[in-house]
């Protein structure tokens, strides 16, 4: 690992719980077979990370490299922590390399587990596309790779905080016969998503229209927020 890469590592070596590296390697299923296998911890949670990320926000692309080839789950957090701080504050030229560098590390297989994804999609894919082609979405959508499919999706969460539901109900209608449990809830989040910050007619149509086709993790999720009639109701198609 280059220095900068290393300081991060030792920061977070600093406040690991062992304790917290054997139940969070359980929580991500990291077994064999699991969608996790393989997946090494440290030991540090969430706030520990971004903590320590936030300390360390002028990380170079060189050193940022090193820490999401890292085995160890909480050095691509961190990496991913700091991309997406620097996005929020790059002007326009940098925010398309950062955001190209992200894509970059997606099909290296480095975004790989679905806290990963939920932390990093929506504040950097999502927001560069903004107002932009979204065609790469759709292309994500149709991956064999779950972690881009939910890239996809996570991603139209900063198009929905811009009061635009559009992307989200086409890849939502696309991604109905996905067999992965993990790209059912985050559609069923995206839909009941819709409802709550866009518009909450355009979820019920969703769902009058598909409901009878969703998996039933993914109903579940979108029909949260409606009332008990409403849930009882789609839930019964």
């Amino acid at each position: 690992m280059l220095p900068g890469a290393k300081a991060v590592a030792r920061a977070l070596a600093e406040v690991a719980v062992p304790d917290d590296a054997r139940e969070l390697a359980r929580y991500f299923k990291t077994g064999k077979g699991e969608y996790g296998a393989g997946d090494k911890f440290v030991g540090v949670r969430v706030p520990g990370v971004r903590a320590i990320a936030k300390q360390f926000a002028d990380l170079s692309p060189a050193d940022l490299n090193d820490l999401l080839d890292s085995e160890f789950h909480e050095h691509r957090f961190a990496a991913l922590a700091i991309l997406v701080l620097q996005y929020k504050r790059a002007e326009p030229d940098e925010q398309e390399r950062i955001y190209d560098f992200y894509l970059a590390a997606m099909r290296r297989g480095r975004i790989n587990n679905w806290d990963l994804v939920d932390a990093s999609a929506e504040f950097i894919v999502g927001e560069h596309l903004y107002g932009r082609e979204r065609d790469i979405l759709f292309r994500l959508a149709r991956s064999g790779i779950v972690w881009e499919r939910r890239i996809a999706v996570l991603s139209t969460f900063a198009f929905l905080k811009h009061g635009d539901a559009s992307t989200t109900l086409e890849l939502a209608a696309a991604l109905l016969d996905d067999r992965h449990d993990l790209i059912h809830k985050a559609v069923g989040w995206m839909l009941r998503e819709t409802g709550k910050r866009v518009d909450r007619d355009l979820l019920v149509g969703f769902l009058r229209q598909h409901a009878a086709d969703m998996p039933r993790v993914m109903l579940s999720y979108a029909t949260e927020h409606l009332t008990q009639a409403e849930r009882v109701y789609f839930r019964s198609r």
